[in-house]
């Protein structure tokens, strides 16, 4: 299928390519008619489904960005039980590896949906998204280290399926929670959510969101991710997943080179809706041109390569 070697491994989860949307950004079933496209992905990933019943955020709740986009959108969702029993199996048909992605408001709601799917036939993976807010101190579970140990210790023991998870980025130490990650069993971690940011209208004299504050994605976020992933894969072994800004085969390759194995595609499915489908080819063209056989050598490359003053 392709001229080079671009599969990825993420725990016992072997992906034909490093391409996947970011959870959120694509609706699958809304594809379900296009099978041929959705084959070219690595994975699909579901947006975030939520233990129980969510309506989201006020509207509205988006805001284009001269060079990205500000959302609020608050995870709506059927609810876990629901989903599981009307989505999931349809979404098994669409021709790619399914991901779930599961948000909780508190500890005991990712446990509860995690053992729900424990052993589900139409599921190859887990994201569990620890960047949103808990009930408890109103922060991103990931936003504490020790916290994210209590939540994602115990979901480890429930299921076989590989799990992937997903961080704030609003750590002081990145490497810290990405390193209690994996310690505490992830088998990979996602880097990262977006950037609490918000927009005021000069008109009304208020924010410009529903809910007036919400999370920053898309080109401008990018050098900020890089930093991100850069710095975390000095710290854990497992792959890194990045998601931030990504719009052209050279920002991808820009991360493989930082240290991630796999890349999310976010906001450049609301402006450029084929990229997701041609990325993996283009990544394919990119590696044969320079006779590299496989993608998973260019991972931490920029770790690894001296610059001409560094050798005098």
């Amino acid at each position: 299928m392709y001229k080079t070697n671009l599969s990825v491994r993420i725990g016992d989860f072997t992906m034909k390519n490093p391409v996947m949307p970011a959870s959120g950004t694509f609706e699958p079933l809304d594809h379900a008619g296009n099978s041929t496209d959705l084959q070219k992905l690595g994975a699909i990933m579901t947006k975030s489904v939520t233990f129980r019943k969510s309506i989201g955020n006020p509207r509205p709740r988006v805001v284009e960005l001269a060079n990205g986009m500000l959302n609020s959108i608050g995870i709506p969702s059927v609810g876990i039980h629901k989903y599981v029993d009307s989505c999931l199996p349809a979404c098994a048909e669409l021709g790619a590896p399914v991901i779930l992605s599961i948000a909780g408001k508190t500890s005991e709601e990712y446990l509860e949906s995690v053992r729900l799917v424990a052993d589900s036939p139409y599921i190859s993976a887990l994201e569990l998204n620890f960047s949103c807010p808990n009930i408890g101190s109103g922060l991103p579970f990931s936003s504490d280290a020790e916290v994210l140990r209590e939540t994602l210790a115990p979901l480890r023991e429930l299921t076989r399926l590989p799990m992937i998870a997903k961080l704030s980025p609003m750590v002081s130490d990145i490497c810290l929670t990405a390193k209690t990650a994996e310690d505490c069993g992830a088998d990979a971690v996602t880097l990262c959510n977006t950037f609490p940011a918000m927009v005021i209208d000069t008109e009304t004299c208020r924010p410009v969101l529903g809910n007036g504050v919400g999370g920053m994605s898309g080109p401008v976020v990018k050098p900020l991710v890089m930093r991100i992933v850069y710095q975390a894969y000095k710290s854990v072994s497992i792959p890194i997943v990045a998601s931030g800004g990504i719009e052209s085969c050279s920002d991808a390759i820009e991360y493989f080179l930082a240290g991630a194995s796999a890349v999310q595609i976010g906001c450049a499915n609301f402006v450029k809706p084929n990229f997701l489908f041609e990325l993996a080819e283009e990544l394919d063209n990119y590696l044969h041109e320079r006779g590299i056989g496989d993608i998973n050598s260019l991972v931490g490359m920029a770790h690894r390569t001296k610059n001409a003053d560094d050798k005098q």
